[in-house]
C-alpha cells in the first residue's frame, strides 16, 4: 500500500513537471477579453492553499512568462488565481514587443487589465532613452507608464529629473511635473511643467520655465519649446531674455543658436544698461554671431543721461559692430558713401556680447526725430559711432536748441558723456534764432561751428561767404534796427537763449536799416525757412510729423549689414 501511494506521488511530480511550458493563467470566467499568460520556462513549480478559497501557483529560478507580444522575466514569481495577480521577485525584466524593456526588483502584475506596478532600481528603457525610478506604473495597453516619486529620464547628454512623470512609450514623449530640472551641455532648464520628446528632443513648456542657454543666457518664459537637438527654441507669454547687462522682453521671441538669428515680436522691450540705452519696437530680430540688430514698426532708441535723456526714432534702426564692418569692407568704401536705403533684412539683439560701446554704430532711415529737453532734430537718416561719439545727420537735417533752429545739407553733433558738446554743419549752414515774435536773428555760411554749455548753445561762428541778419536793441532792450552784414567769418554769442553778440572777422559789409524802412530782403536770408512745425514738443509727439508715414514690414532674411555710407 505504501509503495503504491510513493508511486502515484512520483506520477503526480513528473506530470507537474512535464506541464511547465504549458499554458498555466488564463482569463477568469465570463471575462470581455481573453488574457492568457503562457509559462516559458520556470525551475520549479509548486502550488499553495492557505485557505479554502485561496489557491496560489509558485513558480521559482528563470521564471519565463508570456502574454502577447510581453516577455516577463525574474527569478521566481507567485500567481493568485482567484484575484488574478503576479507577484514577481528578483531581475525582474519586461520586454514588451521588443520596443520598450523594463527592469526592477519587484513586480506587481494584473493579468486583466494588464497594469505594471514595479519597486525598487525601475529602470525603463526604449533604446534612445533610460528613464529611473523607485517606483514606476505601467500600463501595457496604452503603452504609458507613471511615477510620483522622483524620476531621471537620460537621453543621450540630456538629464532630465522631475518628481512626477508620464512616459509615453508610443509617441517617445515624457511629461514632466513638479521641480523639472534638465541639465545638457547647452541648457539648463528648470519648470515646473515640461513635455519632452525623446526622439526629436523637443523640450514644450508648458508652465514658468527658467532656463540658462550655452551663452549664458538667462530666460524665463512660461510657454514654447526648445529643439535640443537643432538649437532652436521659440517663447511667448511675454518672455524675457537677460545677457549680462542686456535685457530683452517680447510678446514672442524665436531664436536659432546654429546661426545667431533671433526674432523678437509684439512691444519689444531692448534695455542694455552697460551702454546706457534702450530699445522699443514691435518688429525686431538680431544676428548675434555678427552683433547686429534691425528694428522696425515705431522703433524708438532712448539714450539715458542724468537729467535729460535722448530720444531717436525713424522707420528702420539698425546696429552693428564697427569691428565686424571693417573687417567685411574696406575702408575707403566705407568713406566713400552716404546712407541711402535700408537693407532687405530683418535684425536686432536679443542679446549682446560685445558690451564695447566704442564698437558699436548705429543707423536710423529715413524719417529720423530725435527729442531731449534741451535738443531736438528731424534728418532723413542718421548715423551714429561709439568711437568718436558723433551723431550725423544727413539730407535737409534740421536741428532746434532753445530758441534757435540750425538747417544745412549736413550736421554733425558732438558728444561728451552723452551731452552735446559741439555740431559741425556742413554746406548751406543756416542758424535762425527767434528773438521776438516775427524777428529772427540769422546767421549764414558755407559752414557753420557750433559750441554747447551745459546742454545749451553758447557760441556759433559761420565761415565762407558768411552772412548775417540780426535784430539791434539798445540797453534798455528797445529795437533800433536790422542789420544786415557779410563777412569772411562771423561770431555770434548767445546769453539766456538768446544773441547777445555778433562779432565778424575781416573783409566786413554791413547795412543798418530802420526797422520801418526794412524790405522783406532784408529781414531774411536767402534760403530762410522757420520750420518749428516739424519740431517734436514732446517725446510723445516723435511718431507723428506733418505728413505721418507708416512702416514698413521687412521680409524674413538671414541678416547681413546694410551698405553703409560713413562719411
Amino acid at each position: 500500500m505504501g509503495r503504491l501511494r510513493y508511486v502515484f506521488g512520483l506520477l503526480i511530480l513528473l506530470l507537474s513537471i512535464g506541464n511547465l511550458q504549458a499554458q498555466v493563467i488564463t482569463s477568469r470566467p465570463g471575462a470581455d477579453t481573453m488574457r492568457v499568460v503562457n509559462l516559458i520556462n520556470a525551475d520549479r513549480l509548486s502550488y499553495l492553499r492557505p485557505d479554502s478559497t485561496t489557491e496560489l501557483q509558485m513558480l521559482a529560478g528563470n521564471v519565463q512568462l508570456k502574454q502577447d507580444n510581453t516577455t516577463f522575466y525574474c527569478d521566481s514569481a507567485v500567481f493568485n488565481k482567484k484575484t488574478r495577480y503576479i507577484e514577481a521577485f528578483g531581475k525582474v525584466h519586461i520586454n514588451d514587443n521588443d520596443s520598450v524593456h523594463i527592469y526592477s526588483d519587484y513586480l506587481q502584475y494584473y493579468v486583466d487589465s494588464k497594469m505594471a506596478y514595479l519597486k525598487r532600481n525601475v529602470k525603463l528603457t526604449d533604446a534612445k532613452t533610460t528613464l529611473l525610478t523607485q517606483d514606476l506604473q505601467y500600463d501595457l495597453n496604452s503603452k504609458i507608464g507613471e511615477y510620483h516619486n522622483g524620476g531621471k529620464v537620460i537621453n543621450q547628454q540630456s538629464v532630465l529629473t522631475s518628481r512626477d512623470g508620464t512616459y509615453y512609450a508610443e509617441l517617445k514623449d515624457v511629461y514632466f511635473r513638479n521641480n523639472v530640472d534638465l541639465k545638457d551641455p547647452k541648457y539648463q532648464l528648470k519648470a515646473d511643467s515640461l513635455l519632452y520628446n525623446t526622439t526629436s528632443q523637443l523640450a514644450t513648456f508648458i508652465g514658468p520655465t527658467d532656463i540658462i542657454d550655452s551663452a549664458q543666457r538667462t530666460i524665463k518664459t512660461s510657454e514654447g519649446y526648445y529643439d535640443l537637438k537643432n538649437r532652436k527654441a521659440f517663447f511667448s507669454k511675454r518672455p524675457t531674455i537677460t545677457d549680462g547687462p542686456v535685457k530683452v522682453i517680447a510678446n514672442t521671441i524665436d531664436t536659432d543658436d546654429s546661426t545667431g538669428i533671433s526674432k523678437l515680436r509684439g512691444n519689444v522691450v531692448y534695455v542694455d544698461t552697460a551702454q546706457g540705452y534702450s530699445i522699443l519696437a514691435n518688429y525686431i530680430d538680431a544676428n548675434r554671431n555678427q552683433g547686429s540688430f534691425l528694428a522696425t514698426q515705431h522703433p524708438l532708441m532712448i539714450i539715458k543721461q542724468d537729467k535729460d535723456s535722448v530720444y531717436i526714432t525713424g522707420d528702420t534702426m539698425f546696429s552693428g559692430r564697427l569691428s565686424y564692418l571693417d573687417s567685411i569692407m574696406s575702408k575707403d568704401t566705407i568713406k566713400s558713401r552716404i546712407v541711402v536705403n535700408a537693407p532687405d533684412t530683418q535684425a536686432i539683439a536679443s542679446a549682446n556680447t560685445q558690451n564695447d560701446s566704442t564698437d558699436r554704430y548705429f543707423q536710423v532711415y529715413p524719417h529720423v526725430r530725435i527729442f531731449s529737453d534741451s535738443m531736438q532734430a528731424v534728418a532723413d537718416s542718421l548715423w551714429y559711432s561709439g568711437k568718436d561719439s558723433v551723431f550725423r545727420l544727413f539730407k535737409d537735417p534740421i536741428m532746434w536748441a532753445s530758441n534757435s533752429q540750425i538747417t544745412g545739407d549736413t550736421i554733425y553733433l558732438y558728444t561728451k558723456n552723452k551731452n552735446p558738446d559741439r555740431l559741425y554743419v556742413f554746406e548751406n549752414g543756416l542758424a535762425i534764432n527767434l528773438s521776438d515774435s516775427n524777428m529772427y536773428n540769422q546767421i549764414k555760411g558755407n559752414r557753420l561751428h557750433g559750441y554747447f554749455t551745459n546742454g545749451e548753445i553758447d557760441y556759433m561762428r559761420a565761415q565762407g561767404n558768411a552772412e548775417s541778419i540780426y535784430y539791434v536793441k539798445d540797453e534798455r532792450d528797445a529795437l533800433i534796427g536790422i542789420n544786415n552784414a557779410t563777412s569772411d567769418i562771423i561770431d555770434i554769442r548767445f546769453r539766456n537763449k538768446e544773441l547777445n553778440k555778433v562779432v565778424f572777422i575781416s573783409e566786413v559789409n554791413g547795412t543798418m536799416y530802420p526797422v520801418n524802412q526794412a524790405a522783406e530782403e532784408n529781414k531774411y536770408l536767402r534760403g530762410f525757412k522757420w520750420q518749428e512745425a516739424r519740431r517734436p514738443k514732446t517725446r510723445y509727439e516723435l511718431f507723428y510729423d506733418e505728413v505721418p508715414q507708416v512702416p514698413k514690414v521687412p521680409g524674413d532674411a538671414v541678416l547681413t549689414p546694410p551698405v553703409v555710407n560713413q562719411p
